[in-house]
C-alpha cells in the first residue's frame, strides 16, 4: 500500500474512528506536520493526549480521541490565503460562523485561522476541523 498523503490518511482515520465512538485510534505513518496539525487540534480540545511512537521505521501516533469531532479533512489543494483572505474559505469549508477551524501553514509555523488573521499573515490551508 501506498501513501500519497499521509495527512489525508491520518484526518480520516481520526474521523472514521470518532464515527464508530472508539476511545483511541493509531495513525501511521508519523511525520512532523501531522504532529504539529495534531497539536493544533489539542489545543482547541478536538482530540486528547496524543504520543509518537517509535516502531523503526516511520513512527505512528496514539491519539485519544474525545468524541468532540463532528467532521475533519484535508483541504486539497493547499490554497494559498493572503492575511485578509480567509473568510471566503471559513464560508466555504466551515459549516457555521465562529464554529471549527482552518488550520494553516505560515512562515510562523502551523496555526488556526483565527491566530493567523490576528497575527496579520497568510499562509496555506491544511485542514478542517469542526
Amino acid at each position: 500500500m501506498t501513501l500519497l498523503d499521509p495527512l489525508a490518511d491520518a484526518m480520516s482515520n481520526i474521523y472514521n474512528s470518532e464515527v464508530v465512538g472508539k476511545a483511541e485510534v493509531v495513525v501511521s505513518p508519523a511525520s512532523n506536520l501531522i504532529e504539529k496539525v495534531l497539536q493544533v487540534m489539542q489545543s482547541k480540545g478536538y482530540i486528547g493526549e496524543f504520543e509518537r511512537i517509535d516502531d523503526g521505521n516511520a513512527g505512528r501516533f496514539r491519539i485519544q480521541l474525545m468524541g468532540r469531532t463532528n467532521k475533519c479533512g484535508v483541504i486539497k489543494p493547499r490554497f494559498p490565503v493572503r492575511r485578509d483572505g480567509f473568510e471566503k474559505y471559513e464560508k466555504r469549508f466551515l459549516p457555521a460562523y465562529n464554529y471549527g477551524i482552518l488550520i494553516v501553514t505560515t512562515p510562523a509555523g502551523v496555526m488556526t485561522h483565527q491566530d493567523a488573521k490576528d497575527r496579520g499573515i497568510g499562509g496555506r490551508l491544511l485542514v478542517y476541523v469542526y
